[in-house]
């Protein structure tokens, strides 16, 4: 119950479920319909002053405009292999036009722990203070630190896709669309998934990180839901071309079997439809593939290609 409906409960003489039902109208839907809602709203006009009752009223309409704004963004997810060219692909989708916001995958806050979760330092003597690159720790002992990394990574897209849209995009209605880079899907079907194939993850890790993550995915329901998915796909040859070239120092000792295995999860997950994921609206949601292998960087024809394919793939979510 907030905060303007607390002290309503010490004069509304009703029952526990009118009350219930009380919370929910105007907390959460700020709506008044029907026969139940029609006599709260009557009864707040009887106890209140008129002043409140229009503060009140006007307080659950501002809620129920902005939760109904934020279910017209159409929110979709880029997905592919490391170094297929995601970062580049969501540059030029934030470029695109003003009602798409694009979310960057939150790397740097993997690369620096104590950053990240200032909220707990160590001591400045801490020997653990520079040990604070998740990302490469995990990659130079994946026994001791995949679990680690998967969890911290799962609860950093968690919050990304958690994050209401700003407000520009509330503004844009039907036409606003909000694209993360990866997604919490992806975090537990292709990387917490592989790694615990590759024995990285052992049976007990992996059977908490589903039990948690199914949790939360439950709990938040809609407010992380996708309504498509963008799958930018190249083989695992060309990925690793394109990560020697980029030369990101955490990464310089993966191998092409590990890009092989992703991409065997990606294709398993996104195309083949031979992975068995657990939530409803994820069993059947729309997939554009695009030819990751294209160099689109700096070729504006294939750029405009691109671009009208997903502005065709928006248009039948």
């Amino acid at each position: 119950m907030c905060a303007h409906c607390a002290p309503f409960k010490r004069v509304l003489k009703w029952s526990k479920s009118e009350l219930k039902l009380f919370a929910r109208v105007l907390c959460t839907a700020g709506s008044f319909c029907g026969r139940k809602t029609r006599r709260i709203n009557t009864q707040l006009e009887r106890v209140l002053e008129p002043r409140q009752f229009l503060q009140h009223s006007s307080q659950c309409h501002a809620n129920n405009q902005t939760l109904d704004a934020m279910t017209r963004v159409k929110r979709l997810s880029i997905e592919g292999n490391i170094a297929v060219g995601k970062s580049t692909f969501a540059r030029l989708l934030s470029n695109a036009g003003r009602n798409w916001e694009v979310t960057p995958e939150p790397v740097s806050k993997w690369q620096n722990v104590e950053e990240a979760t200032s909220q707990i330092r160590a001591p400045a003597s801490s020997p653990q203070q520079a040990a604070s690159n998740l990302l490469q720790m995990m990659y130079q002992d994946p026994e001791r630190w995949s679990y680690t990394f998967q969890t911290f990574s799962c609860m950093s897209r968690m919050r990304t896709q958690l994050q209401p849209p700003p407000a520009r995009l509330l503004q844009a209605g039907d036409l606003a669309v909000q694209v993360y880079e990866r997604s919490i899907y992806s975090d537990r079907y292709i990387f917490a998934q592989n790694m615990f194939e590759l024995g990285s993850i052992n049976s007990t890790e992996w059977a908490v990180y589903q039990d948690w993550h199914s949790f939360l995915v439950e709990q938040f329901g809609p407010k992380v839901q996708l309504e498509g998915i963008i799958y930018l796909r190249a083989s695992p040859q060309t990925c690793m071309e394109r990560l020697r070239c980029r030369g990101r120092e955490e990464e310089q000792g993966i191998q092409l079997e590990y890009l092989e295995a992703l991409h065997k999860q990606h294709d398993n997950w996104l195309i083949n439809k031979s992975t068995k994921v657990h939530f409803d609206h994820l069993k059947n949601i729309p997939v554009l593939v695009l030819d990751g292998s294209l160099e689109f960087e700096s070729d504006s024809e294939m750029q405009t290609k691109f671009i009208t394919e997903v502005t065709n793939f928006l248009k039948e979510l």
